[in-house]
């Protein structure tokens, strides 16, 4: 029977593990408390963090450092702090339930909502890849003297490279790709010290919040969205499930710490990373020094043109170092679009599709939007389209962040492990911020547009009709996802009776086991006949 059915599956399809292993108990967790553990956490907070340094955020930081110098710094502060308590409970979620984020919306919606959420998701992973498009475009421009259309056009098949190097394994990859994008910020880190930022502006910048009109609040609305993407969330609750580990209360919270002390490492680089570039390119745009190309640069500072930042440190050779990170970046952060795309799919649909497939189609989807623009626009529309592409993620984050809230707040899913009453309002007082700061900029771009447009009276009325409809909608779908109350538990008791806690050792309905289509996924390896039986 089961034969039979697998055979009427179409083939691109699969029952497969969505990361294929050999050996599902590679990543064991030893069951003693011990800091030696902490090794065998490392990997999901690191992989999840390269999306904190993509092209989407080296766009939106130097557009930030050469429009605003260092007055949106406090954003990178913000941003950075609220990820690490964000990924940390998307961490938890997995760790206590052993369901990820996509899986447990998937039980406690219905379908209509679950069908909402999924397209939004989707969109929001697309959206996350344009960047990647356009930023491995510039990348090869720079290289190669190839025009971005066409760059745009070829980024189409760095599915079939991506493949290629993965049969090597992900985790010597990352290596790579960890140690390219790590020139860069080193490049970054030295040019910094040449260029000398006033440190009094630069502290100032990052602890004292400052917006000066709707340019600047787009500019701190992308830099959110690049900075808390909502595919992370279903992606890091995820990637936690690789990892086999002791089913007591004292297992459970370690692995909870560790993950967070793992993530608080990695955001703490990726943080680095992105200060340097906002005061580097504030510090070079707003220096008397410049040159009438350079002047011309800065004034619509883009990635194709932010080589010259670095021409202090390496000379003739910074707009090839600096495309070899960004092609190296563009490329780290397609992974973890694919991983997470896959995760989306298989937990909201229960649908799993091969990952060439499932990066073919996500690629596709971005190439449309970014070749359109690339003809019309060149490079500097490429260039908005990445600060437009953040701010969508911006937007859609509450509709991954609030479900995150509501289920590791929940103790009928997370047992004694749910939020404490401290964390539950530091969280959303973040997220309120983040929506705050949406819903500011709609309404002010609104406005704007409706009052010093040049638009007729009757399309100044069809605009504001439209715009505060979809307002309304937008406000109305966070309302609904806040008031509603939880409905469905988690298959794990999250022991929460007495009994369960006085035996830390008990074993509850998920026993630890790693996910079948989640683990090892740092290790990818070739199918063999004896993993299909």
């Amino acid at each position: 029977m089961t034969a039979k059915t697998s055979s009427q599956q179409p083939q691109f399809m699969t029952n497969t593990p969505l990361i294929e292993s050999s050996d599902t108990n590679q990543i064991v967790v030893p069951d003693k408390t011990s800091w030696k553990n902490f090794f065998a956490y490392l990997g999901p907070g690191f992989l999840v963090s390269i999306a904190y340094i993509d092209p989407g955020n080296f766009e939106t930081d130097l557009q930030s450092g050469a429009q605003y110098k260092y007055e949106l710094l406090w954003i990178i502060l913000v941003a950075s702090v609220a990820a690490l308590v964000i990924q940390s409970l998307a961490a938890n979620l997995g760790v206590v339930t052993g369901k990820h984020l996509a899986e447990h919306c998937k039980n406690e919606y219905e379908k209509v909502t679950n069908f909402i959420l999924w397209i939004l998701a989707e969109i929001s992973i697309v959206a996350c890849d344009i960047p990647e498009v356009i930023g491995t475009a510039f990348a090869l421009n720079m290289l190669f003297n190839i025009p971005v259309w066409i760059g745009v056009l070829l980024t189409g098949f760095s599915t079939l490279v991506l493949l290629a190097l993965q049969q090597y394994g992900v985790r010597k990859l990352e290596f790579l790709i960890a140690f390219l994008v790590l020139t860069i910020a080193v490049c970054f880190l030295i040019e910094l010290g040449i260029s000398k930022p006033v440190a009094s502006e630069v502290l100032y910048g990052l602890f004292v919040p400052q917006l000066k009109g709707s340019g600047s609040t787009g500019l701190a609305i992308s830099l959110l969205g690049a900075m808390v993407m909502p595919h992370n969330l279903f992606l890091h609750s995820a990637l936690v499930l690789s990892r086999k580990i002791p089913r007591s209360v004292s297992g459970i919270k370690e692995a909870c710490r560790f993950y967070m002390i793992e993530s608080g490492i990695a955001l703490a680089v990726a943080f680095l990373i992105n200060i340097s570039v906002i005061s580097v390119s504030g510090s070079v745009c707003s220096s008397s020094n410049l040159n009438p190309d350079d002047q011309k640069s800065c004034q619509d500072l883009d990635l194709n043109k932010a080589s010259f930042l670095l021409r202090n440190v390496l000379g003739k050779w910074s707009s090839k170092v600096f495309a070899i990170a960004l092609l190296a970046s563009g490329q780290s952060s397609t992974i973890t679009g694919t991983y997470a795309g896959q995760y989306v799919m298989q937990g909201f649909l229960e649908l799993r599709m091969k990952p060439w497939l499932r990066n073919f189609l996500t690629r596709c989807l971005a190439i449309v939007p970014s070749l359109i623009v690339a003809l019309i626009g060149g490079s500097a529309g490429a260039g908005r389209l990445i600060i437009i592409a953040s701010m969508i993620l911006s937007f859609e984050l509450p509709f991954a962040l609030i479900p995150l809230l509501k289920f590791t707040s929940s103790e009928t899913k997370m047992g004694s492990h749910a939020n404490s009453k401290t964390i539950s309002a530091i969280t959303w007082i973040i997220g309120s911020l983040i929506m705050g700061i949406n819903i500011y900029f709609l309404v002010d771009h609104l406005i704007s547009v409706l009052v010093h447009g040049d638009l007729a009276l009757v399309a100044k009325i069809f605009c504001g009709v439209l715009g505060f409809s979809g307002m309304l909608i937008y406000l109305a779908g966070i309302g609904y996802l806040v008031v509603r109350k939880n409905k469905e538990s988690s298959h794990l008791l999250a022991l929460t009776t007495p009994e369960s806690r006085e035996m830390e050792r008990t074993v509850s309905a998920y026993d630890g086991q790693p996910r079948q289509d989640i683990v090892n996924m740092q290790l990818p390896q070739r199918r063999t006949s004896n993993d299909a039986n």
